[in-house]
């Protein structure tokens, strides 16, 4: 794996094509109404509500841009595209912290779809990287803050 390959989900592309068409067709003519509104009120050089609005359609069209290229670059996989005996998008690896013998489980998903918090952790993080195509019974070094820690696979299934 290419370490600036973007992967995405079959239903997070979906999600990322359906902001990307509210922002360039609702919030775009929001931002235009705004704009044509804040002309209106004259002077542009001392109109607050004109300069406010050029902001926030800069802001709006560098993320159109950056939805746009991230399409463009990401590999599209399926949602259950994990399978077999080796971790992948998708899989669930219960891993087991060799030196405290604490256990929990990871959901590997897309970047997009990552949320630490609830164990749900991006293919490329540090943790999610050292898990990718291994097995049941392997054993990974991840570096961390305090230098690197080994958690061995104990559990493996699939979403």
């Amino acid at each position: 794996m290419q370490d600036h390959e973007i992967i995405l989900t079959e239903s997070s592309r979906k999600k990322i094509e359906d902001e990307l068409n509210y922002l360039r067709t609702t919030k775009r003519a929001e931002v235009t109404e705004a704009l044509r509104r804040a002309r209106s009120y004259g002077d542009l050089s001392e109109n607050f509500e004109y300069h406010a609005a050029r902001q926030q359609q800069a802001i709006l069209n560098g993320k159109i841009a950056e939805l746009e290229a991230l399409l463009e670059k990401a590999r599209i996989v399926e949602d259950g595209a994990a399978g077999g005996d080796t971790v992948g998008l998708g899989s669930i690896v219960a891993i087991r912290d060799v030196e405290t013998g604490d256990e929990w489980e990871y959901t590997i998903v897309d970047a997009t779809s990552a949320d630490p918090l609830n164990d749900r952790i991006s293919y490329s993080s540090p943790v999610g990287n050292a898990l990718m195509k291994k097995r049941v019974g392997d054993t990974v070094e991840v570096a961390i803050p305090d230098g690197t820690a080994l958690y061995e696979i104990i559990g493996l299934r699939h979403m």
